[in-house]
């Protein structure tokens, strides 16, 4: 009988669904890492930073920084690339005197162009010291260098690891220069970026702020235009499965104020203090991204093309290319789903749910907000 339990017990351990295995490639630490952290079914093995929105070295002691708050330090955080491969600071002053202003620059952005709600970030080198407004994290970044990481834990569980990308490209575009078995042996490729032809579907100010770009510019994003290069590198990679989400679903979306109060309710203290620190107005961009990997129900609408990036220096410089099968160059670009739309309201309780669930971890830190 006791042979008989313990058989029993074996069994239902291994009725145990394994974990998705995932990376996250990403320039800071927000919401979207914290579903990602606290979803049940999901072992996030590790952050991966790179320069995007911010420089590698800030966004890597924001990530730190984060775990600390959402009492994760087990993940570990390893930096990457600083720059892009071929773009810089000074190529993107000489394009803008070529072709016009660019409403985002991410770590080279020192003024809007025209008066907005959203704050001004300030200014940073990328060697500056990082002193984060809501307090310098204690523990420490992996000494390994992310490209190298990316590949290590893809050879230690092949066709297992998404790589979940929310920032420029860079760091993947290393690793398959590196190694090109690097994109074979993940499992797919999800990542935040590109642009088909999005439009303002939210009839406020702060919605019209962030879709106004795109009616003279619609295949401009700013996470490939930062790294085009590396964009088209990763769009040639031989992935077994490719989901970009672009902007376009993120204009029916908005980080509210009433969206930020309900997940600071649902979260734990310290966790819920850093939710109510973030600035409100903003689409929810990489949060779509993280949404559409544990729920793929949410995806109300999406198209299937082959998909890569114009790397010339030209008006169209990091703008997002697609073509219907047949009609793509056939130059080893790869066939990728494309998000067209989702739930907004599916996406929300998904956020809501996930966050929730920081309630059942004992976490450490101040929760306060981390800043740019």
């Amino acid at each position: 009988m006791l042979c008989g339990l313990v058989l029993l017990g074996a069994g239902a351990a291994q009725a145990q669904p394994a974990k998705r295995k995932v990376i996250i490639d990403d320039e800071g630490f927000a919401l979207m890492h914290l579903m990602l952290l606290e979803a049940e079914n999901v072992d996030v093995l590790g952050i991966t930073t790179v320069s995007g929105n911010a420089w590698a070295n800030r966004a890597t002691a924001m990530a730190l920084r984060g775990l600390e708050i959402a009492g994760r330090t087990d993940v570990p955080v390893v930096q990457g690339a600083t720059f892009p491969l071929v773009n810089s600071e000074a190529l993107t002053e000489r394009w803008e005197a070529l072709y016009g202003k660019l409403t985002w620059k991410g770590a080279w952005m020192r003024a809007w162009v025209e008066p907005t709600q959203q704050s001004t970030p300030r200014h940073y080198g990328p060697d500056d010291p990082v002193d984060l407004p809501g307090g310098n994290p204690k523990i420490h970044a992996s000494p390994e260098i992310a490209a190298n990481f990316l590949i290590r834990m893809v050879h230690l569980h092949p066709g297992e690891i998404t790589i979940l990308a929310a920032g420029p490209l860079t760091n993947l575009a290393l690793a398959q220069r590196l190694d090109p078995n690097f994109a074979r042996l993940a499992k797919e490729l999800v990542y935040m970026g590109g642009s088909l032809n999005p439009h303002q579907l939210l009839d406020n100010r702060s919605a019209a702020d962030f879709a106004r770009e795109f009616v003279d510019t619609p295949r401009r994003e700013f996470n490939m235009r930062f790294d085009p290069e590396a964009a088209s590198i990763v769009s040639h990679s031989p992935w077994r499965k490719i989901t970009v989400v672009p902007v376009d679903p993120s204009t029916a979306t908005q980080l509210r104020r009433d969206l930020l109060d309900r997940l600071a309710k649902a979260a734990s203290p310290e966790v819920g203090r850093f939710i109510a620190g973030l600035e409100p107005g903003f689409p929810l961009w990489d949060e779509i991204a993280a949404g559409v990997w544990l729920d793929p129900s949410i995806v109300t609408a999406s198209d299937r093309r082959y998909v890569d990036y114009n790397t010339q220096f030209s008006a169209g410089y990091g703008d997002m290319l697609s073509w219907r099968e047949g009609y793509q160059p056939g130059l080893g670009e790869q066939p990728a789903t494309i998000v067209r739309s989702i739930d907004v309201a599916r996406l929300e309780g998904w956020m809501v749910r996930t966050i929730g669930n920081s309630t059942g971890r004992a976490h450490a830190g101040s929760g306060k907000p981390l800043g740019h």
